[in-house]
């Protein structure tokens, strides 16, 4: 069934499928449990892949199942499974709570994937940066009525959330290869080029809105600059966020370079700042995360770019696509070539 949907393109589970999914579960003989399944099939329109780490095949453990469905409270308090993802109290989907481990698995994989993306030509990098505009471009309407459905803003503003989204890449696609570098006059007699390689893994945690538009405006610098990445989307709407996953999965995108781990931002901030594995976090969100980000990160010398609670204009194109988020996506080598009498 999960490779049947993925297959079908959109994140959709009819009431029908569920069903059959939750009958071919092994273990479902027990009256509760079908009646459980049968409830879930009846009153949640979304499933979302809860916790999606490309290229990590660890997948074993329930919260990261790619099919999932609500359970009661009191089961969700005992496990803690998944938490509802909801508008003015309506039930739209579900996400699962992502802990440390899947936090570590989603490293691993970024750290697999980084000499391979970081090494890809340019011009590579920016043909999958196309694609995945016209990926999401080809789902254009779907992800409006995600938008509406979940954070119950105008049909308008969904639209324009999804467009900007779309404009964006097609941005950062184009400084692929317009980053590089240059060559810097020093007092030494010769000639230092400056080139702007990859940071390496950095770990990026979402602001709550706009969900989609500030997803993409975090993962595109980084990507088209040769960095991989492990991102948790809004805390509040991440829905967005999980079904956007499948536009990366059909656009060529090696597994490992983009891992999304959905989940409470305060929670995998605290985990991503302290691992050592992380060269870098990008953290928006409230003044005293931005704080305890910059506390933990301290112990291990890791760069950081938080805002301390101030609100970001993410539809602005300077504050959204300016140049310091290629500055923060880039670590500068200087190359010293000396020149004879």
């Amino acid at each position: 069934l999960w490779a049947r949907r993925r297959q079908r393109g959109p994140l959709r589970v009819r009431q029908a499928e569920l069903a059959v999914a939750c009958a071919s579960v092994a273990d479902v003989s027990d009256d509760a449990r079908q009646l459980e399944c049968a409830d879930a099939a009846a009153s949640v329109d979304v499933v979302g892949a809860a916790v999606v780490v490309a290229g990590a095949g660890r997948l074993d453990r329930p919260h990261a199942q790619g099919l999932h469905w609500r359970r009661s409270e009191a089961t969700r308090r005992q496990l803690q499974f998944s938490r509802f993802v909801s508008a003015s109290g309506a039930v739209v989907g579900e996400a699962a709570e992502g802990n440390r481990k899947d936090i570590r698995d989603a490293v691993e994989a970024a750290h697999k994937a980084a000499p391979g993306w970081g090494k890809r030509a340019a011009h590579n990098r920016a043909q999958i940066c196309y694609y995945i505009a016209e990926n999401l471009m080809a789902r254009f309407d779907e992800f409006v009525g995600m938008i509406v459905r979940q954070t119950e803003v105008s049909q308008d503003d969904a639209v324009n959330e999804v467009s900007k989204s779309i404009e964006r890449l097609f941005h950062w696609a184009a400084y692929a290869d317009k980053y590089g570098g240059k060559v810097q006059e020093t007092s030494f007699y010769g000639v230092t080029a400056q080139t702007n390689e990859p940071v390496g893994v950095i770990g990026m945690l979402c602001p709550t809105t706009p969900s989609l538009l500030a997803f993409i405006s975090l993962i595109a610098p980084a990507l088209v600059r040769g960095n991989t990445m492990v991102i948790v989307p809004s805390d509040k709407f991440p829905l967005a966020a999980i079904d956007l996953y499948q536009v990366l999965d059909t656009s060529d995108l090696p597994g490992g370079v983009v891992n999304i781990v959905t989940g409470d931002r305060e929670t995998l901030a605290k985990t991503l700042s302290e691992h050592d594995d992380v060269q870098s976090v990008w953290y928006f969100g409230s003044e005293q995360g931005s704080l305890n980000v910059e506390y933990a990160a301290g112990k291990n010398m890791k760069r950081t770019w938080v805002d301390y609670g101030v609100a970001r204009d993410w539809f602005d194109q300077q504050a959204g696509s300016g140049e310091e988020f290629l500055l923060h996506s880039t670590e500068v080598k200087n190359i010293w070539m000396p020149i004879g009498e």
